[in-house]
């Protein structure tokens, strides 16, 4: 049960981070107005499943793959867009069955990634000042007054592409896109430059396909099983006047509050502010919630954020995202995990190897180095390992299209490339090769793990 003092509007009396600053007032709460009249996106139980999913991540019976896109745009709402993000993380997924031996938590973060936050309130060019990008739910990249100027009616048209990508997901999940029958016929081609673990990497691969034809033989026919998974949604819950719009009470659980615009929300770097509007408003939903912690989070703050979002210990209810770059991550994490095993605290550990490991090349191109990336990985489950904890998912950003924003992985990506096909608005993602080759690595690091 809820402390009295809590509704899903009581934010609104706490210091805001990242506040959007809308010239008509009237217009944003009429917006406002007609997105809480519109149906949920997500589902109360399919929210609960999802918590009791993390709740077995945390204990090491399954893995959590979080993925997607830095900052959906509107104009990417596109069928072979959605699909082709789609099949990189189910592959992923089914490379990390093998690795893991464990059942994979598929989160995409996408279907409502529209808000970002910026470090700066305004952006100067040439002279002019106007304010920061945050996102095409509250405004577009465009340098001009127009384009940045936050619109209320871009929260409605954020739910909508929400809900379209939504269903499509939902078709294609439901109709055997998923299906696992044929790993030999996966687009590979990066297995011929990985040099030493190209070996290991086919090896996963032929031991996927006997495994399934070993599986349907013993049981005599094609197992639907392996043709459709769960999914689920997830984005960083900064723009508090949308998410309180699809923030309701249902009737099979009276008792409790959910954000239904998403399964998994998170609070970001930015906004986890102990006395802030984000914490206020987040520790008051039921759905499973993500915190990202870097290198300035103390283990007194830590605690004092588990208790606040987590005052119960709701097993599945608290996953703690961490990402403090390559090269702070030994000094950062062992700390963390030390106190919240001290505490006897439930939480579920999960590594974000992208943000603190971005990097501006000498032409001012944002990038990330994937072989940091892995090597933070790498890292963060050695930490956890040496400590008894668990590490139970990663959080990674990336696309399914043949992007050229990371520098790196096997096809030795370099500063020259990135001018090719870099596309994103934000931040740099992993491709296609670069993701599954990360996949690869886990399954690879962890089978031998097992040996």
């Amino acid at each position: 049960m809820l402390e009295p003092s809590w509704t899903p509007d009581t934010w609104r009396s706490k210091p805001m981070e990242q506040r959007v600053t809308y010239p008509d007032p009237t217009a944003l709460r009429s917006a406002i107005t007609e997105l809480a009249k519109l149906p949920p996106l997500v589902t109360s139980w399919e929210v609960e499943a999802l918590k009791q999913q993390l709740a077995e991540a945390s204990r090491g019976e399954r893995f959590l793959l979080q993925g997607g896109d830095c900052s959906e745009s509107f104009d990417d709402c596109q069928a072979s867009i959605i699909a082709s993000n789609l099949k990189v993380l189910l592959k992923m997924s089914f490379v990390l069955i093998y690795g893991c031996r464990k059942k994979i938590i598929r989160v995409g973060r996408f279907a409502g990634q529209y808000a970002k936050p910026r470090s700066a309130e305004t952006e100067t060019r040439n002279g002019i000042t106007l304010p920061s990008y945050r996102g095409p739910l509250t405004n577009r990249p465009g340098f001009t007054a127009e384009e940045r100027t936050p619109q209320p009616a871009y929260l409605l048209e954020g739910y909508h592409r929400s809900a379209l990508t939504i269903n499509f997901i939902r078709g294609l999940v439901d109709g055997g896109f998923a299906d696992l029958h044929h790993p030999e016929f996966w687009n590979l081609d990066f297995f011929h430059h990985a040099a030493a673990a190209a070996d290991d990497y086919r090896q996963i691969i032929d031991s996927i396909g006997a495994a399934i034809h070993f599986m349907e033989t013993v049981a005599g026919r094609r197992l639907d099983e392996l043709t459709r998974v769960d999914f689920f949604t997830s984005h960083e819950g900064l723009h508090l006047e949308y998410e309180q719009a699809q923030t309701r009470q249902v009737p099979r659980r009276p008792d409790k509050w959910y954000n239904l615009c998403t399964h998994f929300p998170w609070i970001g770097e930015r906004t986890r502010r102990l006395d802030g509007a984000h914490i206020e408003y987040f520790r008051g939903i039921a759905n499973p919630i993500g915190v990202k912690i870097g290198p300035s989070m103390t283990p007194e703050q830590l605690l004092d954020l588990i208790e606040i979002l987590n005052p119960h210990d709701e097993p599945g209810r608290l996953t703690l995202i961490h990402r403090f770059g390559v090269k702070r991550i030994a000094e950062c994490l062992p700390r963390l995990i030390e106190a919240v095993l001290r505490a006897g605290r439930h939480v579920t550990w999960c590594c974000d190897p992208m943000h603190g490991n971005t990097l501006v090349t000498q032409s001012g191109v944002k990038t990330r180095s994937f072989d940091e990336i892995l090597d933070e990985l790498n890292q963060a489950l050695d930490i956890h390992q040496g400590l008894g904890s668990i590490l139970g998912g990663v959080h990674v950003e990336l696309t399914g299209e043949d992007v050229t924003e990371c520098i790196g992985g096997a096809r030795g990506l370099c500063e020259a490339d990135l001018g090719r096909a870099y596309s994103s608005e934000v931040d740099p993602r992993l491709n296609y090769e670069q993701a599954l080759e990360m996949a690869f690595a886990i399954a690879r690091r962890m089978s031998r793990g097992r040996r």
